[in-house]
């Protein structure tokens, strides 16, 4: 009975950690948890001053809003308008982030 109920925990956390959505992950919960109980602060990540190291981070920033957006239409008019709300979203993050 013991190893039906390992086995049954174990599948269950395997299961949470596939189906957990991107934005919500173990080091996010992490970091937050950290900074809302007051046992560790975390500091706001900083733009790099760099071009390539700026240019990396604006590329996995689109990436991560990509990723928790739709799949990208295939219709021209359609790009557009998801063209200008990943830039408008990329916009208020850096903004979120100068603060």
């Amino acid at each position: 009975m013991f190893e039906v109920i390992l086995l049954f925990l174990v599948m269950f956390l395997i299961a949470a950690c596939a189906f957990l959505p991107l934005g919500y992950s173990m080091l996010h919960f992490s970091k937050s948890a950290a900074g809302k109980f007051g046992s560790a602060s975390v500091s706001k990540p900083k733009i790099p001053e760099d071009s390539m190291l700026r240019r990396h981070f604006l590329t996995h920033l689109q990436s991560e809003i990509e990723a928790a957006l739709f799949p990208r239409p295939s219709d021209s008019t359609l790009q557009r308008h998801y063209d200008a709300l990943v830039a408008a979203e990329l916009e208020n993050r850096l903004a979120a982030l100068a603060d």
